[in-house]
């Protein structure tokens, strides 16, 4: 059985061990409170039942000798599922109810004092529904002052906290709630609530996020770490990933999906109406289909930024096709070379009679430290290498002789029209290839010419007029791209992180927009006019 992070124990009715009894306590104190939005008799907090087996689950499996084992909990769930008001009443449930300690630091932090808030005021309001709990507590909450309060019974208190506020050490957290840790600027307020942990015994961290974007953040680690718990690559039972998230690839208007990674949608919330709407007005707008995915189906981007490709597009557009049936194709080739011993790129592109572009990549890495190489950038080069997915070089960098070999053995076999390349990078390839007559063109990587190059790509992948094979490698490049637009509309493609590679979809560039381009043989790069043809 393929592993899965979906955390199916929620559903499956398997037993979670209980032997003090402290899961049991948590959840009748959870039913006794009440909710100003409630629709139950009585506004009782409304603890449904996913909610309630991810609360025994937290506080039902002990130690022998009474500690808690979790001391962690990722819980991942999308927009309008109501982790805001379940937080509060854990939060609450360590002030005051029965996991409550002498002068214990409970602690609310959020990415602003604004977010913040918002789980204070949901904490808040709920001890206003009861008279007893509001008369045994005092709260603070004037407008722009510290928001808190506390337990006479006990002396504990419970804080709202921003990351944007100040570190803030010395803390020494009983439960820390840390809310939308996508959106936390900076790494301060993190790692002073998680030192601040280790001070006491039995102290619980409940991260209740949406997905985020990112490869760099500390909500990134959180997940990725998640994610290796939940398929058993990491053995940590003090860490308890609750992931409603989507796996691998998938079909974002599937409702089904939708119903899957939103617990909450079969009670009524989020509106499933709503979705439907939101669905719609996204479709066709990369953009809005991002927001969408990452922020209602808890999808995590891996874009920093805004994402060039619609991906779903992208991967729709894949078709089983042997290079042979291209050969009677005009065909164009982008090369972006490697700097300092990386990865190079050749991909070429043949265009269709009705306008739809092919493309096919080869990629080359040198062989030394491959391993190094792969756990930097996070890919897997030695698996990709058995797989023949790319060709690795003896040595620490790659001779240019293998990629000239490898330009003339395809200019052999198909109808190549151009050979794009960028001269700073590439001047004595392109000599060499020039020398035997090959069709080799300067295509500068400077805004303007690239912008262009970029824009076509970009039509083309999100018109869905691309054709590709699938080719794990070029996919990555192309789902590693963020781009940035200027004022003049030109765009520019980036790295979503330092370790990413898009240099597959640089010359995709180069290659799909020289086939956009050329309106017969000739290319407008050899128009006498045009200074493009790479000439000595």
């Amino acid at each position: 059985m393929k592993a899965s992070t979906y955390p199916a124990w929620i559903y499956d009715g398997s037993v979670i061990p209980d032997p003090f009894g402290h899961g049991d306590k948590a959840v009748r104190f959870l039913r006794r409170l009440k909710h100003p939005a409630s629709t139950a008799p009585g506004r009782a907090f409304q603890l449904y039942d996913w909610q309630e087996r991810i609360v025994r689950r937290i506080y039902g499996p002990r130690h022998p000798d009474g500690r808690r084992i979790v001391k962690t909990v990722l819980l991942l769930l999308p927009r309008g599922n109501r982790k805001t008001s379940l937080a509060a009443a854990l939060a609450l449930l360590h002030l005051f109810g029965p996991e409550t300690r002498a002068a214990g630091q409970v602690l609310f932090t959020a990415c602003d004092r604004e977010q913040a808030s918002i789980g204070f005021k949901e904490a808040a309001n709920i001890i206003r529904e009861d008279r007893r709990l509001k008369n045994a507590v005092t709260i603070r909450d004037a407008f722009n002052s510290k928001k808190q309060i506390s337990f006479g019974g006990n002396s504990s208190t419970l804080t709202a906290l921003a990351s944007d506020g100040g570190a803030a050490h010395g803390l020494t957290p009983s439960f820390t709630l840390i809310d939308e840790l996508h959106a936390w600027k900076g790494r301060d307020l993190w790692e002073a609530l998680r030192s601040g942990t280790a001070k006491i015994d039995d102290s619980l961290t409940v991260i209740a996020t949406t997905a985020g974007r990112g490869n760099e953040s500390v909500a990134a680690e959180q997940f990725d770490y998640a994610r290796r718990v939940a398929l058993g690559e990491i053995d940590n039972p003090a860490f308890l990933p609750v992931l409603f998230a989507p796996e691998g690839a998938c079909d974002w208007q599937d409702e089904a999906l939708w119903h899957r990674v939103n617990p909450g949608l079969v009670h009524g919330f989020p509106s499933l109406e709503g979705l439907r709407t939101l669905a719609k007005e996204a479709d066709g707008r990369p953009g809005d289909a991002y927001a969408f995915r990452q922020f209602n189906l808890n999808e995590w981007m891996s874009n920093s930024r805004d994402p060039l490709f619609d991906m779903n597009t992208y991967d729709a557009r894949r078709f089983d096709f042997d290079l042979e049936e291209l050969e009677g194709l005009p065909c164009w080739i982008g090369v972006d070379l490697s700097v300092n011993g990386d990865l190079t790129a050749v991909v070429a592109a043949w265009r269709h009679d009705d306008g739809a572009i092919t493309i096919w990549p080869w990629f080359f890495l040198p062989g030394e430290d491959l391993k190094a190489r792969g756990d930097r950038d996070g890919v897997p080069y030695e698996r990709w290498r058995d797989e023949g997915l790319i060709e690795v070089i003896d040595g620490p960098v790659i001779e240019p002789s293998a990629v000239e070999d490898h330009i003339r053995e395809l200019c052999g076999r198909f109808d190549v029209q151009e050979i794009a390349f960028d001269p700073h990078l590439a001047r004595m390839v392109m000599q060499h290839l020039h020398d035997e007559g090959l069709p080799v063109v300067e295509m500068r990587q400077a805004p303007l010419t690239m912008g262009v190059a970029i824009g076509d790509l970009e039509r083309v992948v999100n018109g869905r007029m691309i054709r590709h094979n699938g080719h794990p490698v070029l996919r990555h490049h192309f789902d590693s791209v963020v781009a940035s637009r200027s004022e003049s509309g030109l765009t520019r493609m980036h790295k979503a992180r330092k370790t990413d590679r898009i240099d597959g979809a640089v010359a995709a560039a180069m290659a799909v927009s020289r086939a956009c381009a050329a309106e017969s043989n000739i290319s407008q790069y050899a128009a006498p006019d045009s200074g493009g043809l790479f000439t000595f």
